[in-house]
């Protein structure tokens, strides 16, 4: 039985808008303090990092705070900003297009994509049988979700080949594992079990995003794909 794990971000960006970034570089300037600093002064930072907005709009600043405020560390002002354009770059880099469902042909090719693929990039391997029903419109339907999710690494593998192909029996088949940074956040025994005996793509797309296993869509050259929240068409 699957059992969801906790929901990661897709990203490592920092938050949006005037309060995430105001309180992405309290957090920042928390984190670089010197240490070399007194401790009623780390002390003092601590309190003012932890204080909600409100709180510290409707009361007095102290001297002692004017002045710390007034003194801010340009240093760190510097690295906070260098931390943000690195993350940015980051994120805008690291752009996969696989856009095919791969083969895998032994347990070593099975292991290789889960351990060697970029941290950022979510890894769904259906285990099939061609014998057994409801394999061929598995591999179908993951076809369709490659082209749609193209930074999403779509694979496959014959039972047989896996090298543990008593624990893949045909009553298991076809079997959908989702990784991600070498850990495994799904694991789904006999997927179509959940659906009717006439499932298409979306159908496979709705119960995977249900999961937290897809991003959001993206734009394809097609022209399809919804930005927001679209369906397969």
């Amino acid at each position: 039985m699957f059992v969801p794990a906790q929901e990661e971000e897709e990203f490592p960006i920092n938050h949006t808008g005037p309060k995430g970034v105001i309180n992405d570089w309290r957090r920042f300037k928390l984190d670089s303090m010197d240490h070399t600093l007194p401790q009623s002064r780390r002390e003092l930072m601590r309190q003012m990092s932890r204080e909600d907005d409100k709180e510290r709009l409707t009361r007095k600043m102290s001297a002692q705070e004017y002045e710390m405020v007034q003194d801010e560390d340009e240093q760190c002002l510097k690295r906070y900003r260098k931390h943000c354009m690195q993350e940015m770059h980051e994120h805008l880099s690291f752009c996969p297009n696989f856009g095919n469902v791969y083969e895998l042909e032994s347990g070593e090719a099975f292991l290789q994509v889960i351990e060697k693929e970029h941290r950022l990039t979510s890894v769904v391997v259906h285990i099939y049988q061609a014998d057994v029903k409801g394999c061929e419109q598995m591999n179908s339907c993951l076809e369709c979700l490659a082209s749609e999710y193209p930074s999403v690494k779509f694979c496959r593998i014959d039972a047989m080949a896996t090298g543990a192909s008593q624990r893949f029996s045909s009553e298991v088949l076809p079997a959908v594992l989702v990784y991600k940074a070498g850990d495994l956040l799904a694991n789904f025994m006999a997927i179509t079990k959940h659906f009717s005996d006439d499932f298409f793509a979306p159908d496979v797309e709705a119960f995977l995003k249900e999961y937290g296993l897809l991003p959001k869509k993206e734009f394809t050259e097609s022209g399809r794909g919804d930005p927001e929240d679209g369906d397969v068409e």
